[in-house]
């Protein structure tokens, strides 16, 4: 079908229509890049033999298939990459300062910006697959598959490869005009459509994120150790926090946002054009005490059509009795409030939340 669609379309022409019916569709930018990933595959590969992974077993189950996207999907050639901005319309200028501040405040219940809102996944895969809908309208039936952090595709080096932006020494892709605080998702097409040059890096000497990583987990510029970042920790780890990293997950309940709240690059980030990200729930004002108090049914009511809910009650109970053991090291040790959400939850069913209540009250003895 491609061959057919080059003989019977100006391709130029049909690239920059793609990029402004993206852009009508909520996207920030759009860009083409070619499917040539052989450079990455070894990183790819020694980092998954160095099992920095951790329990991320999807990273290693499809080997080097996430490097090939035509293996992926048979006849790609392109892959048109795009970028959604998501700071919610109400962070202002200051905005930064006032999320690393909260990462100080022993009652805060910190969660990443990110996931204040509506779940990414759902919104990009259908913005892109009405883009994909609205190629189709135009130039008739064609091959393709929609991505949105959804399956083994190496997203960031194709997005560079395509010109997004480049990848920051903490391997989030960074752009001049945007910062790092846009999701990104995938078009794979079977089209010759012509590609766009990459960016250069502009990280230069900066180390701001390597040296605000709370765990350690950027092991140097562009190597992530994921068994150590908190967004591992407290989103897809399924087993026991390690005891030793919990005193340096402070009261970052899910995710982490210090890499890229430190980043002078973040002062350009842009705001959602989209209601989707909109904060939900006043998660990003809200506290330990009082979202450790939701039982089952709240949570899973509450984060309704929210990332959150991925991780379920229990995990969610675990991220937050680690939190509230922190606080005795934030200046509330021994806060009679903290102390008594604890104790109510000292007999949970769960041994896995249990462990973790014992944990932190013993910091506050």
């Amino acid at each position: 079908m491609s061959a057919a669609i080059s003989d019977s379309y100006n391709l130029d022409e049909l690239a920059s229509s793609i990029k402004e019916w993206g852009v009508a569709l909520g996207f920030a930018e759009l860009r083409i890049a070619d499917i040539d990933l052989s450079q990455a595959e070894a990183g790819l590969q020694a980092w998954l033999d160095a099992g920095m992974h951790g329990e991320m077993e999807y990273m290693a189950s499809h080997g080097m298939k996430r490097a090939r996207p035509a293996e992926l999907v048979p006849g790609t050639v392109r892959v048109i990459s795009a970028r959604m901005n998501y700071l919610p319309e109400s962070h202002d200028d200051d905005w930064r300062a006032r999320e690393l501040a909260r990462t100080r405040d022993p009652q805060a219940a910190v969660i990443s910006v990110y996931a204040r809102g509506r779940d990414y996944h759902k919104v990009l895969r259908a913005r892109l697959q009405a883009l994909a809908d609205r190629i189709s309208a135009a130039i008739g039936p064609f091959g393709y598959r929609v991505f949105t952090d959804s399956a083994p595709v190496m997203e960031l080096p194709l997005a560079e490869k395509s010109g997004l932006g480049w990848r920051g020494k903490h391997t989030l892709l960074l752009n001049r005009s945007a910062g790092s605080m846009f999701f990104m998702g995938e078009i794979l097409v079977d089209i010759p459509l012509p590609v766009d040059a990459p960016t250069e890096a502009r990280c230069g000497q900066c180390s701001a994120c390597i040296t605000a990583c709370p765990t350690q987990a950027i092991l140097g510029p562009g190597r992530l150790d994921a068994r150590r970042c908190i967004s591992y920790l407290t989103i897809e780890l399924k087993a026991a926090i390690p005891e030793a990293l919990r005193p340096l997950i402070g009261n970052r309940v899910y995710g982490c946002d210090d890499c890229q709240t430190t980043c002078p690059w973040n002062k350009f980030a842009q705001r959602a054009v989209l209601p989707d990200f909109d904060e939900r729930h006043g998660l990003g004002s809200a506290s330990m005490v009082d979202l450790f108090g939701w039982s089952e049914p709240e949570f899973n009511q509450r984060m309704e059509g929210s990332p959150i809910r991925r991780i379920g009650h229990e995990r969610w109970l675990r991220n937050l009795a680690v939190g509230l053991g922190n606080a005795a090291d934030m200046g509330a040790k021994g806060d009679a409030v903290i102390v008594a959400a604890l104790e109510a939850r000292a007999g949970h069913p769960s041994a896995l939340v249990r462990e973790h209540v014992e944990w932190a009250l013993a910091k506050h003895r």
